[in-house]
């Protein structure tokens, strides 16, 4: 008799821990979600059991009926910034969220340069890190896994800025968020960052992927285990991505490209990615990354300047996305510039002219447009041209060639905000580079003070 109490008393037990409603950890106390937006909010409880959720901005009541795989979804409506607001959501037990915050939340991804906190020494790290108390801002780290197949929840909580947590969150979407806040007043940040040191963009995207792109798929194969992290492709998305897709966001941040040097297809691989988040989001959010810095990767001059002339190319491949230099901001010796600030201010000033609409001023330097050749000179034309000029004076990047593709210096000159380029060596010349280099820090700026991305008109 008293073993069948027991047994009982144990699915009882069982029973109720089962029916209970649940949430992924990406909804928890202190989150923000997008503000005037219609969110999605998941968890599991019980099968064909009835969830009711009430958000006290309105108390409107949302109602959905768990499924066969024990999984309920409800899509709410978020008003304009503000709170602290609560959710009760209530099945067998309750759930109570609080101190919810709504307004505009971001996704911070990449590998270390994005994951570098103000504890990994940053410029004038001490005195942010004090100044860092700000309750309207908040943080959701997510933690390194990886995983064969696509998983349902991460592991991270969400916690308010201050001066313990913003030590060790990344400083560029720290930056970021305190940008954002100075034009958008009293609009809550809300950043998740979900980042690894030294991975190549392959671990960030899913493996259908690289079974339905033949050029990803061939980079892909080419990636050595790395010293500081996973290589696998897929393995970091289905851990670290995956679990929070369809949670609301404003956009994406990306800081990667140092572990794809030497890729030669690298705007492919970063194109492909992109398409595949925003597939997996159902939703065409805008995309910011960071142009790497110039750096002496080993013993090929080329490796680094092929990524990033990689990057300045999938601006024309790829809709809403936008890029930042950091050449001027950063030096060739150190592949973790500690000047993060500007990173992100940076970013966020794209964004706050991009998707704010709230910064008339130039966010981007000068690219790359197209070329003209007249008789033996170049005319060399840019988007984001204004007040073209060259760092001193004069600059020695700029090289021409002739069909045969073997470059000569060239002699540089700005007109009506064009650089006419000559060389002494070359009577027919065909193509054209600049800051053709691993560690060569652009020496042309706009008058936004904002650098020229390095470009060969090859490709």
């Amino acid at each position: 008799m008293k073993n069948n109490q027991l047994f009982i008393f144990l699915l009882m037990i069982c029973g109720s821990a089962m029916a209970n409603v649940t949430l992924p950890n990406i909804f928890g106390d202190n989150m923000v979600l997008q503000r005037n937006s219609e969110v999605k909010i998941w968890g599991w409880a019980n099968p064909k059991e009835e969830i009711k959720l009430v958000s006290s901005w309105n108390n409107q009541e949302y109602k959905a009926v768990t499924n066969n795989q024990a999984k309920w979804e409800l899509k709410i409506k978020t008003p304009e910034a503000g709170g602290p607001f609560t959710i009760s959501i209530k099945g067998y037990n309750e759930v109570i969220l609080k101190n919810i915050l709504i307004g505009e939340v971001w996704l911070c991804s990449g590998q270390s340069n994005m994951e570098m906190s103000a504890s990994w020494g940053i410029d004038n790290g001490d005195e942010e890190v004090k100044n860092a108390a700000n309750p309207n801002i908040r943080f959701f780290t997510v933690s390194k896994s990886t995983a064969l197949n696509p998983q349902n929840n991460v592991l991270g909580s969400w916690v308010e800025s201050t001066p313990e947590t913003m030590k060790y969150f990344s400083a560029v979407g720290y930056f970021f968020a305190k940008r954002l806040r100075e034009d958008l007043k009293n609009v809550p940040i809300g950043l998740i960052s979900s980042n690894w040191g030294g991975t190549p963009a392959e671990i960030w995207m899913p493996e259908e992927v690289f079974q339905n792109d033949p050029v990803v798929l061939e980079n892909a194969k080419k990636l050595n285990e790395q010293e500081y992290g996973p290589h696998q492709p897929g393995r970091a998305y289905n851990a670290m991505i995956s679990p929070i897709t369809g949670f609301k966001i404003a956009g994406t941040l990306w800081y990667q490209g140092e572990s794809n040097v030497g890729s030669l297809v690298y705007d492919k691989t970063l194109s492909a990615l992109i398409t595949s988040w925003r597939k997996a989001w159902n939703d065409d959010f805008p995309f910011y990354f960071v142009q790497i810095a110039p750096y002496k990767t080993g013993t090929n001059n080329f490796s680094n300047v092929t990524v990033r002339n990689s990057q300045r190319k999938i601006l024309k491949e790829i809709p809403k996305t936008g890029m930042v230099l950091t050449s001027d901001i950063s030096d060739t010796i150190d592949i973790h510039p500690k000047n993060k600030k500007s990173v992100g201010i940076r970013l966020a000033n794209l964004a706050l002219a991009e998707v704010y609409k709230t910064n008339s001023n130039w966010v981007n330097g000068p690219l790359f447009k197209d070329i003209k050749i007249e008789k033996n000179k170049v005319i060399v034309s840019f988007d984001y041209a204004d007040g073209l000029y060259f760092k001193d004076k004069k600059s020695n990047q700029f090289e021409v060639a002739g069909a045969d593709g073997v470059f000569f210096p060239a002699e540089a000159s700005i007109k009506n905000n064009q650089v006419i380029l000559t060389s002494k060596k070359l009577v027919n010349p065909a193509k054209v580079r600049f800051a053709w280099g691993n560690t060569i820090q652009s020496d042309l700026f706009n008058k936004a003070n904002l650098p020229a991305s390095c470009f060969t008109s090859e490709f």
